[in-house]
């Protein structure tokens, strides 16, 4: 019996919903070998605090990417000159739309105006550092092209794509620890909910209203869509992990933070 066979007749019309997205018959995972092979369709939202070492660097790789039609940009309360450095792509990109928040409130509110500014069809995450490779943006659209996907996430612990930095066992550890504290409340087999590579429909992403301003967005947004009955997928990516020296800023109040949410979105939330 189809997987499909066992939804109820809701679940299927919310899920036809979210398929608003025509996918290319010629289009399949497997066919994909490059950014270069995909027209444009893809909004990527960056939020940005205090990344003025690494965002102009991050902007121009993001920006030679084929498929990449409208980067939004939100600065969020940044003190170290990082909002003067992204005018000029501002400027001399029609691509580029730039969003301030006047007061630092998190990851999660910047995305929240991220998202509600994106007009393409597939909806990307991009951390403002050199973590994440915009040069794999192909890996996590593929799965939507193809019309098999509704949300892609990019697994740094999947393994099969590209190298990854070995940094901390504790970070690691407790990755895996939330991880499987979210596929617990989920009923999903995820390997990373807290990576930063989620791929979205925008139909899907802009009808959930994302209420996590920090980090807590990772296990709320994966509670959400969970709960939806979008079609997850999952595909591995490589990965440059930074030191605290070199800007990372989550921190072990933000792994709290995440255990909460997963209880919150998952058993307390109706």
């Amino acid at each position: 019996m189809p997987p499909e066979a066992s939804l109820t007749r809701a679940e299927v019309a919310e899920r036809e919903a979210f398929a608003g997205l025509s996918a290319p018959e010629n289009v399949s995972m497997a066919g994909m070998n490059s950014n270069d092979e995909i027209d444009p369709c893809l909004t990527v939202v960056m939020p940005v605090y205090n990344e003025s070492a690494s965002v102009a660097e991050v902007v121009r790789a993001v920006l030679s990417q084929r498929p990449v039609q409208q980067l939004v940009i939100v600065d969020d309360c940044s003190q170290d000159g990082t909002w003067s450095q992204l005018q000029p792509f501002a400027q001399s990109d029609p691509r580029v739309k730039l969003i301030r928040h006047e007061v630092n409130q998190g990851k999660g509110a910047a995305l929240r105006s991220g998202i509600a500014h994106a007009n393409s069809e597939i909806v990307i995450i991009q951390d403002a550092d050199l973590e994440y490779d915009p040069a794999e943006y192909y890996c996590l659209i593929a799965p939507i092209l193809s019309g098999k996907a509704d949300v892609v996430y990019g697994s740094r612990f999947r393994g099969g794509h590209g190298a990854c930095r070995v940094l901390y066992f504790w970070h690691s550890v407790g990755n895996h620890f939330l991880t499987m504290c979210s596929n617990m409340a989920t009923d999903l087999n995820l390997t990373d909910m807290e990576t930063c590579y989620k791929t979205f429909r925008r139909e899907l992403i802009q009808k959930i209203r994302i209420e996590e301003d920090r980090f807590g967005f990772e296990p709320e947004i994966t509670a959400k869509v969970a709960k939806a009955k979008a079609r997850i997928y999952e595909v591995g990516i490589s990965y440059t992990g930074r030191t605290y020296a070199e800007g990372k800023k989550i921190g072990w109040k933000d792994g709290l933070r995440a255990l909460w949410c997963i209880g919150k979105y998952n058993f307390w939330r109706k």
